[in-house]
């Protein structure tokens, strides 16, 4: 991905910046001093972020798939849904939960998915949202979060190069 200068309508992250940010999340929740015993992420944008944040903390990493963002090479959003399950090696989703997600936009997909939550795993004893870009018109706020975004602006994230990568090319580009 070459790295465009961002803009108030769009904000291009690359791999070293994305690793940071993820980095700060975990510093920030670490400082909190919350005590959490798993980690939801939700699928696909919250992977990276769970996945990292699991091996910092040494918790265990579940997974809920959300999709909303389909359309238009992920850029246009349509109706939520979220998955039935939970992917956990854990016995159960349980406890105090952090749920994570690489941002915030709306806020629909947050707040629908903390209401999911409440309603089908009533183990959960606590649960706080985390996320390293949070936009201003989001109808919630997370409780952590890096980078408030004031003009709402379309993130570029550094494997959005996949989302229109397919196999007949990647063997033209790796043949080079």
């Amino acid at each position: 991905m070459t790295l465009t200068q961002s803009t108030d309508k769009d904000l291009w992250v690359d791999w070293p910046q994305y690793h940071a940010l993820i980095e700060r999340l975990a510093l920030q929740v670490h400082e909190a001093k919350w005590e959490f015993d798993q980690i939801l992420c939700l699928a696909r944008g919250g992977l990276r972020v769970g996945d990292v944040l699991s091996r910092i903390f040494d918790k265990p990493l579940a997974i809920l798939t959300t999709s909303s963002y389909r359309d238009a090479a992920g850029t246009t959003q349509g109706t939520l849904d979220i998955a039935q399950f939970v992917t956990t090696a854990a016995p159960r989703l349980e406890g105090r939960v952090l749920l994570v997600d690489d941002l915030v936009d709306s806020g629909v997909t947050l707040d629908k998915v903390c209401e999911h939550l409440k309603l089908r795993y009533a183990g959960i004893t606590q649960l706080k949202t985390g996320v390293l870009w949070f936009k201003a018109h989001s109808c919630i706020t997370p409780d952590f979060y890096i980078q408030k975004l004031e003009t709402n602006p379309w993130i570029h994230q550094p494997f959005e190069d996949y989302d229109t990568l397919r196999p007949g090319a990647l063997v033209n580009r790796l043949r080079v």
